[in-house]
């Protein structure tokens, strides 16, 4: 048990803190100060002071009765305002609703809201205490009830834009009244409260004077109260009445740490809550209207609501752009129970069609929709339109797609069959039956991979095979778990290709292809590859294979030869009868070496004119050359070709092995070195391979490589000879000759390099070169010289010659009636009709054309006839047997006749004796040329040429 002198020992300190306390908050605390300033005055008044207290009290509780009825009539005038703006705000959401449950749910919300409005006026009627205010709650009162009277009046459906903005400036009236009724009675209250000071302060003025000690303690203590308590009391007053009139964006001030302080701060709390409570209210409201009516009006579904009697309700804007018309039709009030007789347009009986039913419609503008109706409470019903053009066109396109899958499976080349797991086959083409012959019908989906095998069979595509046979070439073709390609022989000689592949779903797909001619192909290709495509025969890399089993074979055997042969002026057949005729020569001289030839022999082409023959068996040099004179034999006789009859020469060289070499390349270069020597010396023949040959072929191409440095160096001349005029006794012109003074070997002829140059390509650009020269110095020259230069017939079919000549006059300032071109006949039996046209494309420059060295080659007078030559040159070895009694005369008779009645200037080369050129003049010749008037001479020495001849006044300037 407790002691109770130690229980009461407790209680007394506890006691003690409370009284501290006590003490503490009668002087930090309102109604402490208060209530120590009412007891000192109590004290010092004694009882007049009881009187005064009395009183004063007496005045207090009339002002707080006048101010609390006057806050209570203002708190019932806000809360008619906020029953007003609740009743609009449910008209609002009763204009949108279509549900007549909701719809009469809202008009039992605004009757007990019009109810509560006109309580809470008549409340705060009775708690005002001005006539003002009477009558302002009566004009309150009459506004909303005009409003009322307006919103039943009004159909949400029907209703105009005119009615709609009245019911809003009813609604704004109604709010100025009760805002004007605020206003009154928060002023009456504030009269009163003045009015009940003034009595106060008329009681305390009477105490002061019956007691001034005592009035004059108070006043000091009411003083002391006013600087605590009466300034935030009065901040708060106001801020109170700021929020009773809504007036929520005035400042509060901030008070002290006691009850004011306290009070102040919270109705900043209360304020900010109530506005952002009005706020968040007014933004909910305004989201929520915002995003029903986006979601409606954006959505991509029509949506079209229905009543019970069938007229449309509501459209929103997409069902308004699937039917045109919808919306005057909506405000026409037509209905759909009656849309033959109502509609009268094509669009909006299209559009009743549409909703009549559950289903999928086509419009005539090719849309098509789906609808979609749900039934309504009343009876109605909610129609969702959406456009499944999109949709149709994608299964369009997939209908195609699969047409064309079915039409591309049809035309493939290959045949495919489609399997499953159960090796059932799902697809087939029809390429598959084509392949082995199958009739229609016979392969089908749904029958086995072996059935498949059994009517293959049937048909007759495996003689000797049976379903056995077959199904182990299939397993054979499946060797390692993976499918490799199986090849079918079947029983018309055709070869097909089988390829498997396995499907994600167990099966497999295996393609037929028909690869015979791809196999013929390559079996062409593999033969092409050692081969020539011109005549068939084995082509280089065959013929090394050839010549090293002979080789092999020679040290055990007897020897061989290798023969390398080459035909003689077969490139003029190539540019003048073109490629054509060309390699079908080749061809047939291919045939006759094979012809000439025994088995064991071989005979092959390595290129351009070139053949090889290897000659097996042959123990002595003899037998060799009885083989190369009936080749010679052989070859050389005419050939008879498609539209031309030809005859050509060929020249053979031979090496013996093992004796000349043991190798291909050895061999081959020996064989060539002694075809090059035969060329020099004896075309038409054949030589052997000597050891001092191949010096010969190396100073050959020693000068292959310094012709191609002195054309890059320009390192040639141009020699002048003159051409003089019997019928003026002077010279009328030089020849351009060409002269290569080489380093080491002097001067090299014309005839050892000019050939090089062609077989190497060079004779196009040393012509251009010599041409430019030629006019260079022929501008130079007098006026009334002529300067002629020679044109090769490589140079003459190149497309660059008359651009060349056009060029070579534009920069030299030549005229081109001083130049004059020589051509050999050679040249016009290529191509006639392009050497016609290039020949007046030259005319047209002005240049003069000449047949140079006429008589020599195929003297075809129809030539002088069908091109425009305008000089005929008489060759050199027609004028040397000249005074010979050979009938030489006669023809060089006939030549210049001929000459001048085509119009034709005659010159004659090779003068070198006056009894040449006594006959020439006595036959009417009308130039000459050669060494009895001047031997050629470098362009130095032209100017003594043209002194000596024509006189020093004709001489260079």
């Amino acid at each position: 048990m407790r002691d109770p002198e130690r229980a009461t020992d407790e209680r007394t300190p506890l006691g003690l803190t409370r009284l501290a306390r006590g003490i503490t908050g009668l002087s930090t605390t309102i109604r402490g100060r208060i209530f120590v300033a009412f007891l000192g005055m109590s004290l010092l008044s004694g009882a007049l002071g009881l009187y005064a207290v009395v009183a004063i009290s007496h005045v207090g509780v009339l002002v707080n009765r006048t101010y609390d009825e006057s806050l209570m009539s203002i708190n019932y005038a806000r809360a008619t305002a906020a029953d007003f703006a609740k009743m609009r705000s449910a008209f609002a959401r009763r204009t949108h609703v279509r549900d007549a449950a909701a719809a009469t749910k809202l008009d039992a919300e605004i009757a007990e809201l019009s109810t509560t409005l006109a309580e809470d006026l008549t409340i705060a009627v009775e708690r005002s205490q001005s006539d003002r205010s009477v009558r302002t709650a009566g004009a309150v009162q009459a506004a909303v009830a005009a409003w009322e009277e307006m919103r039943r009046s009004l159909d949400p459906a029907t209703a105009r834009p005119e009615r709609w903005d009245a019911l809003d400036q009813q609604a704004n009236a109604v709010d100025s009244q009760i805002d004007l009724l605020v206003n009154y009675t928060a002023g009456d209250g504030f009269t009163f409260r003045q009015a009940a000071r003034m009595l106060v302060a008329r009681e305390m003025h009477v105490n002061a004077i019956v007691a001034g000690l005592a009035v004059f303690a108070c006043a000091l203590i009411a003083w002391l109260l006013n600087r605590r308590i009466t300034g935030p009391l009065a901040d708060a007053s106001v801020a109170a009445e700021r929020i009773a009139s809504g007036r929520l964006d005035d400042r509060i001030p901030a008070g002290g740490r006691d009850e004011l302080g306290s009070l102040l701060r919270s109705m900043a709390v209360m304020r900010d809550n109530i506005q952002a409570m009005m706020q968040r209210e007014v933004s909910q409201r305004r989201v929520a209207e915002a995003l029903v009516t986006d979601a409606l009006q954006s959505s991509r579904e029509g949506v079209v609501v229905v009543d019970a009697e069938g007229g449309i309700a509501l459209a929103n804007a997409q069902a308004l752009r699937f039917f045109h018309g919808l919306e005057a039709a909506i405000a026409a009030g037509v209905s759909l129970s009656r849309p033959a007789e109502e509609s009268g347009t094509e669009t909006l009986d299209e559009c009743f069609r549409a909703l009549a039913r559950d289903g999928e419609i086509r419009l005539a503008d090719g849309r098509w929709l789906r609808v979609s109706r749900s039934a309504t409470q009343q009876g109605g019903f909610v129609a969702v339109c959406s456009d499944i053009s999109l949709l149709k066109e994608q299964e369009d396109r997939l209908t195609e797609t699969n047409l064309r899958l079915d039409a591309a499976l049809d035309n493939m080349s290959q045949g495919l069959c489609l399997y499953d797991a159960q090796h059932r086959l799902m697809v087939v083409n029809r390429r598959y039956s084509e392949i082995y012959g199958l009739p229609a019908g016979v392969i089908v989906p749904g029958i086995s991979a072996q059935d498949v095998l059994r009517a293959s069979l049937a048909a007759g595509n495996h003689p000797g095979c049976d379903l056995a046979s077959l199904l182990r070439q299939e397993h054979e073709a499946h060797r390692g778990g993976t499918w490799h390609t199986q090849f079918q022989e079947l029983s018309n000689g055709r070869t097909v290709s089988i390829d498997r592949r396995e499907t994600a779903d167990g099966g497999f797909v295996a393609t037929y292809e028909d690869v015979t001619e791809r196999r013929r192909a390559e079996a062409r290709i593999a033969f092409l590859a050692h081969h020539d495509t011109v005549t068939g025969l084995p082509n280089r890399e065959a013929l090394g294979q050839q010549i090293e089993m002979a080789v092999a074979q020679a040290g055990r055997d007897s020897g061989f030869a290798v023969f390398a042969i080459d035909l003689d002026d077969f490139r003029p057949v190539n540019e003048m009868l073109g490629h054509g005729i060309g390699d079908e020569l080749l061809a047939a001289v291919g045939e006759r070496l094979t012809a000439c030839v025994r088995e064991i022999d071989c005979v092959a082409r390595l290129g351009a004119d070139e053949f090889i023959v290897v000659q097996r068996g042959v123990d002595r040099p003899e037998e060799a050359a009885v083989l190369a004179r009936r080749i010679i034999e052989v070859l050389s006789a005419p050939y008879s070709l498609s539209s031309h009859e030809i005859s050509v020469g060929l020249t053979i060289g031979i090496t013996l092995a093992p004796g000349d070499g043991a190798s291909c390349e050895k061999l081959l270069k020996n064989a060539e070195v002694a075809l090059d020597r035969g060329k020099t010396e004896a075309r038409g023949s054949f030589r052997f391979f000597e050891p001092e040959m191949d010096a010969r072929l190396q100073a050959r191409r020693i000068l292959e490589r310094d012709l191609r440095d002195a054309l890059a160096r320009e390192a040639f001349e141009v020699y002048y000879q003159p051409i003089y005029s019997l019928g003026t006794d002077r010279i009328c012109g030089f020849e351009a000759l060409l002269r290569w003074d080489h380093p080491t070997r002097g001067f090299v002829s014309p005839t050892e390099f000019i050939p090089i140059a062609e077989e190497l390509g060079l004779i196009v650009p040393l012509g251009e070169w010599v041409l430019r020269r030629a006019c260079e110095e022929a501008a130079r020259w007098p006026d009334g010289l002529k300067v002629a230069v020679n044109v090769s017939a490589v140079q003459f079919t190149s497309a660059s010659l008359v651009t060349a000549v056009r060029e070579a006059l534009r920069r030299t300032g030549l005229p081109g009636r001083r130049l004059e071109l020589e051509i050999t006949e050679s040249v016009l039996v290529a191509n006639p009709g392009a050497t016609t046209a290039i020949l007046h494309s030259l005319k047209a420059l002005g240049v003069r054309v000449s047949m140079d060295d006429f008589g020599t080659g195929y003297s075809s007078l129809s030539y002088l006839r069908s091109f425009p030559f305008d000089k005929i040159k008489i060759d050199q070895s027609f004028v040397r047997d000249l005074c010979v009694k050979d009938g030489t005369d006669f023809i060089v008779r006939a030549v210049i006749g001929l000459g001048s009645s085509l119009g034709m200037t005659t010159t004659a080369e090779g003068v070198e004796t006056e009894a040449q050129l006594a006959h020439l003049r006595a036959e009417g010749c009308d130039e000459i040329q050669g060494y009895l008037i001047s031997r050629p001479v470098p362009v130095s020495q032209v100017a003594e040429v043209i002194n000596r001849w024509n006189g020093a006044t004709r001489a260079i300037a």
